[in-house]
């Protein structure tokens, strides 16, 4: 094993997190490699749909405490706006490979059509950086976080060296972390456990969720009005869902459903 494969794995192991309790030594650590390795700065969100920023086990918000986001203008973690209005978390929904942006565009390992239609003007003022390199962390029941790594100096716009040196061990770091503190603050379950859904299960949810009624459905597959509403009803029952929408919502975070390319 090389030098720098067996400091990736140590700075892996460093990541691991069983508890909430090694939430915050995680982030010291992750704080200080990003550091070390490019002097780069970390922000992190478990949840960009969440308006909560990240906690240790004693309520400490982890981007001022630990990653030390407290400059007038650097509190992005209080603005609840951010996850709409940022260019960042944005970018995000539609990618799930690192990427480094700044006011001319998003660059990343392979095209992607959709970063090239959101809006980057007024960048810094959204995205309360000059430029970042960005880590989506997708993760199970549709669930996004994202990892941000910005320049010390903050008049820094070009990012490219870092990213081709360090975006894909950041990457395997930023998901460890992330992963972990998202299982360790888990509380609830409210999809069941080894759910499966049969063939035409799936097939019927598929054309419910883009807006087919039973009716039709029942024309598309050749089967009965009564044969497609009781697929439907048994897979809700299945998922725990108390209504139809609730049923594609659930088959959709399970990954029953697919998507558009």
């Amino acid at each position: 094993m090389g030098e720098r494969q067996a400091s990736l794995k140590d700075d892996l192991a460093r990541m691991t997190i069983t508890s909430v309790k090694d939430i915050r030594p995680a982030a010291e650590a992750l704080r200080d490699i990003a550091w070390e390795r490019a002097n780069l700065r970390v922000a992190v969100a478990d949840n960009i749909a969440s308006k909560n920023p990240l906690m240790d086990d004693e309520g400490a918000i982890l981007a001022s405490e630990v990653f030390g986001w407290n400059g007038p203008t650097e509190r992005w973690w209080a603005d609840t706006r951010l996850a709409l209005s940022s260019p960042l978390p944005r970018a995000c929904r539609y990618e799930s490979e690192p990427f480094w942006v700044n006011a001319e565009g998003y660059r990343t390992r392979q095209p992607n059509r959709y970063l090239e239609a959101i809006d980057l003007n007024n960048f810094e003022k959204r995205a309360l950086t000059k430029a970042a390199i960005v880590i989506p962390v997708h993760l199970p029941f549709g669930q996004i976080g994202a990892v941000s790594f910005c320049a010390a100096d903050p008049d820094r716009t070009d990012l490219s060296k870092e990213y081709e040196e360090q975006a894909d061990e950041l990457s395997l770091l930023a998901y460890r972390f992330v992963a972990g503190c998202v299982k360790a603050l888990r509380t609830r379950q409210w999809l069941p456990a080894d759910c499966q859904l049969t063939k035409r299960e799936v097939e019927c949810l598929r054309w419910a969720s883009i807006g087919k009624t039973d009716k039709e459905i029942s024309m598309i597959l050749g089967r009965s009005h009564a044969t497609v509403r009781f697929h439907i009803q048994n897979a809700g029952e299945k998922l725990d869902a108390v209504n139809r929408s609730q049923t594609i919502f659930k088959a959709a975070q399970l990954g029953y459903l697919g998507y558009a390319a």
